[in-house]
């Protein structure tokens, strides 16, 4: 294989490459769980979240493919097994359960949260770190994609609280002052 002349040492490429490699992982193990609660959504808000959880995991999807062709522009090979996914990434696995639909956006809403985390980081440390401020760039637009994606969940059941069944708690207003 030709050797890479890009103006970044083999070490450098290898700390993006395993930052990218986590990211990769988080993506796919989000749009893992996102296509399962879209498949697995009931109740009044099931055609609002269906609608916008598919949406959500073909942009994911196409992040994914982002990630991998930058790992492989890098020089380096992606991770490609839920086994890898499940051992990089630091998202975590939602089995053995059916959350209700409000559950589901909160655990979709702290999935990408957790990843704006990481890629804050990974951002830094890619233009501090290891010099690479085009992946830094790259990984600040899957950052404004998360942020927004997480934005919209939460404006789902901002100030919402749902029971199980769909229906609204009985609230208690307190007058001011007392």
């Amino acid at each position: 294989m030709r050797r890479l002349n890009i103006g970044l040492t083999d070490e450098q490429r290898r700390g993006v490459i395993e930052l990218l490699n986590q990211d990769l992982s988080d993506s796919y193990l989000l749009v893992v769980k996102t296509k399962k609660f879209h498949w697995d959504v009931v109740g009044p808000q099931f055609r609002s979240l269906h609608e916008i959880w598919e949406e959500q995991y073909e942009q994911l999807t196409e992040n994914i493919d982002a990630i991998a062709e930058r790992v492989r522009a890098l020089g380096g090979y992606p991770v490609g097994t839920m086994a890898e996914f499940l051992k990089v990434g630091t998202i975590k696995e939602q089995s053995g359960t059916i959350p209700t639909a409000t559950e589901m956006v909160a655990v979709l809403v702290d999935n990408h949260e957790q990843i704006i985390r990481n890629l804050r980081e990974h951002i830094d440390r890619c233009a501090d770190e290891f010099h690479d401020q085009g992946t830094a760039d790259f990984l600040t637009g899957l950052m404004e994609g998360h942020e927004e994606a997480a934005w919209m969940l939460r404006s789902f059941i901002e100030g919402q609280e749902l029971q199980p069944d769909g229906s609204q708690p009985e609230t208690r207003k307190t007058p001011v002052g007392v």
